[in-house]
């Protein structure tokens, strides 16, 4: 299963978060690294600076933004290659730190993990 959580939630004793991964071109305002229990940071499976600033996490843009990190997530499909993995081996959790917790890029990554592990299981194994 792979889940969505803002880098701000407190984790609980008990929380079955699975791997973890920071999944942000920036670090977080006001979250210390030490803090953050995680796998790793993938910088590069973040959306471009210049797509980043273009969206400003305006709602509107919502639709468009979702296409073109689409779009850039098809063209980096290597940098996705650790997310990939842990997804097939267990649970894994994408840290986002954006206010909005439906419209975010996180958001958008889950769904295109989620599509490359189910078109991955129905492609026949050549042998």
């Amino acid at each position: 299963m792979i889940q969505i959580e803002r880098v701000y939630h407190h984790l609980e004793p008990g929380d079955s978060e699975g791997t973890r991964f920071l999944v942000e071109r920036l670090w977080p305002r006001g979250v210390k690294k030490t803090r953050l229990k995680m796998e790793g940071w993938l910088k590069d499976v973040a959306p471009s600076t210049e797509l980043r600033k273009w969206y400003g996490h305006d709602p509107a843009r919502w639709p468009e933004f979702q296409r073109r990190y689409t779009r850039e997530l098809g063209a980096h499909r290597e940098a996705l290659a650790p997310l990939l993995e842990a997804a097939r081996e267990g649970d894994v959790t994408l840290l986002y730190s954006a206010r909005d917790e439906a419209h975010n890029s996180a958001a958008v990554l889950k769904g295109y993990l989620e599509r490359s592990l189910r078109s991955s299981r129905r492609r026949p194994t050549l042998h």
